[in-house]
């Protein structure tokens, strides 16, 4: 099943993270998954075999309009050129959400008003949506801290695990 109503803009942590534990495949039923240029760049410096994967359509895409909005937000935040044009992106759609790892990207997004969600977020929707079993889930959890270059607090990892294991 494709979620289509949703303009999905990606920064390079999940689609980076996510490759890593051979779960790219996992955002395939966002439909297309718009990357910033800036983002695209990074992505082919750390992770290029990500941008190739089959079954994911990523679109690169230049950022053409300024928001006012998010300047406005730069001094509050220390966020790459990758999350900022991500987010001006975010901006041009009236209904996206931001896939990011990156803590200020998710609290600028919150600022304005745009949903976001990154890679642990990403696993256990796919629970939900029945793409992967929860032991797939808590296997690819429990993976992050040896196979992904995610940096994560280790309490709040235990604590996704936990929930996953007691929700689902």
């Amino acid at each position: 099943m494709v979620t289509t109503n949703v303009v999905v803009i990606a920064d390079a942590g999940p689609l980076i993270h996510l490759d890593e534990l051979g779960s790219l495949n996992i955002l395939a039923d966002f439909g297309n998954i718009i990357v910033p240029n800036a983002v695209w760049c990074e992505v082919e410096h750390h992770r290029p075999q990500a941008l190739k994967h089959q079954g994911v359509n990523l679109i690169r895409k230049n950022v053409i309009n300024i928001s006012t909005q998010v300047n406005a937000l730069m001094p509050l935040y220390t966020l790459h050129l990758g999350e900022q044009e991500a987010l001006h992106l975010c901006m041009e759609y009236s209904d996206s959400m931001l896939l990011t790892d990156d803590t200020a990207a998710r609290l600028a997004s919150k600022n304005i008003g745009i949903t976001a969600h990154g890679t642990l977020g990403v696993l256990v929707r796919a629970i939900r949506r029945k793409s992967r079993s929860k032991a797939e889930v808590l296997a690819l959890l429990r993976a992050i801290p040896v196979e992904t270059t995610l940096h994560i607090r280790a309490s709040l990892l235990v604590e996704v695990i936990k929930d996953v294991d007691t929700a689902f």
